[in-house]
This record gives C-alpha cells, structure tokens and sequence, in this order.
C-alpha cells in the first residue's frame, strides 16, 4: 500500500501499515519471510482490549456498553486494528504512528505503537491514553508466524513453560479456574507471573524469542499454516474480569521484545 512505512536494519526488514489498521504486514530475517501473508494475518495490534468481550458487554461504573458482535457471541480484539492511524515519525530503523480511539469504543483516547527494528530484533511499544475519563484497557499483539520457512529444516518447534492455563469454557471464556497446562492444540490463554518467555524455533534457521513484563499470553495452534504468540496485559474478557484502569496521569503502557539468534 501507498501509506505503508518500511524498516530496514542490516538483513531484517520491517513493512508497517498505518492504513490497515496500524498492521504489520511483513518481518524478514536474511530475506525470509516469518509471517502469514493472507489478508487480516501478519501481526495486528489488539487494543484497547485483547482478546474476547465477553458478549461483546464492557462494563464501567454503573453502565453497560455494547460492542459490535465481530465473534458471535463475543467481540474480540479491540476497535484499534479497524481503524485508521497516522505516521507521527519515521526513520530508517524506528517508527510511532498513532491512533484516536472513538466509536464505537465510547471513551476518548489514543493509542500510540512505536516500532524499533535491529538486525537481532523488533521492539513492539504500545501506550494507550485517555483524554479525560478513566477507562479500563488491554493492550496486546497478534502475530501469526508461518510454521515452515524455506531455509528451515522442519517445521517451527514452540518451547515455553507457563504457571498455569485459565480453564476456557465452552464460550471460550475463561471460567474462573486455574488448572495445569494441558497439551496442544490450543486456543488458549496462559499466565506466566515471572513475564513472558516463549521460544519458536526453525531448525537450521533460526530461534526467535518472545518476551515481554506481561504475565499473559494466548497461544494460539490451530491453523495449519500458522500458529500465533499472543503476549497481552491481561486475559480474556479481563476489561470485566482484572480491568486496568487508564487516568490521565497513568496509560497504560506494553512492551514485547521479538529476538531471534541465527543457527
């Protein structure tokens, strides 16, 4: 696209796209690519909530607000990956655009990611602030790595070792419960206390790690063609559940680090 912001540093390159909500379209390493290429895939930004909405139902104070059902008979993922956001600066190897939030989320606000790109990694930052009124957020990203790449041996090998799972229940909520990591396949959510720790690896290519201050991450292992490390600041329908509340003296503000080591 036209608007798209491209990073390069030494063989890693960066495509982000303002225009399509505040994506990231495209990460390479030594020329390969490492994301999905399909439309509404590569990385989006999740905010400001991350994951379901229960019902698409936020509720604040003594009021209930309604967000549009996008997962029946949920929402999920935040308003921000819809909407349109503006370059606030670019370099060769840094970029920060920015977006306003507004309806149908009902409380004035920004949220501002900001992109730092070296040959050995990205560093994803994510502010979201209010205007005015206090207002519970989440903030997170979604990536969807390709399981196999050309100069890769075999497909990529996920590590990682969680405190515990949140039991999911049949409305792919979580239902209250802490129960002990089950096996793949998963669309689920994990609770890392210590911070994110997840490490993919494709063998003979390269091992990329994934860490962040956050003490969730979904992961996600049912497309065939992908599978997604989901590092956000809180769990499912958590703007009801765990909010965070934002006030214009506190934003809340998320970091992830992607690193990878050549092999």
């Amino acid at each position: 696209m036209s608007d798209d912001v491209r990073l390069d540093a030494g063989s890693a390159g960066l495509t982000i796209a303002p225009g399509d909500g505040g994506a990231i379209h495209s990460l390479t390493v030594d020329g390969t690519e490492l994301l999905r290429q399909d439309p509404r895939t590569g990385c989006f930004v999740m905010a400001p909530w991350a994951g379901r909405l229960g019902k698409g139902e936020l509720t604040v104070g003594d009021h209930t607000y309604q967000m549009p059902i996008n997962n029946p008979p949920h929402s999920i993922h935040g308003t921000a990956r819809d909407g349109g956001w503006d370059v606030v600066a670019a370099s060769p190897s840094q970029a920060t655009i920015s977006h306003r939030l507004g309806d149908p989320w009902p409380f004035a606000g920004t949220v501002t990611q900001t992109f730092t790109l070296t040959d050995t990694g990205l560093t994803l930052a994510m502010r979201i602030a209010t205007d005015r009124d206090e207002f519970p957020a989440q903030g997170g990203w979604h990536p969807w790595f390709l399981r196999e790449v050309p100069p890769a041996t075999g497909p990529v090998r996920l590590d990682f070792d969680p405190a515990w799972q949140y039991e999911r229940g049949d409305d792919y909520l979580p239902t209250g419960r802490e129960i002990a990591p089950a096996p793949p396949p998963w669309d689920d959510c994990f609770a890392m206390p210590d911070g994110v720790l997840v490490r993919l690896t494709w063998p003979g290519f390269l091992e990329f790690t994934i860490t962040s201050p956050v003490e969730d991450v979904v992961v996600w292992t049912l497309p065939e063609q992908s599978l997604s490390v989901e590092a956000q600041s809180g769990p499912p329908n958590g703007l009801n559940t765990a909010p965070r509340p934002v006030t214009p003296g506190d934003p809340l503000d998320v970091r992830v680090q992607w690193s990878w080591r050549r092999l």
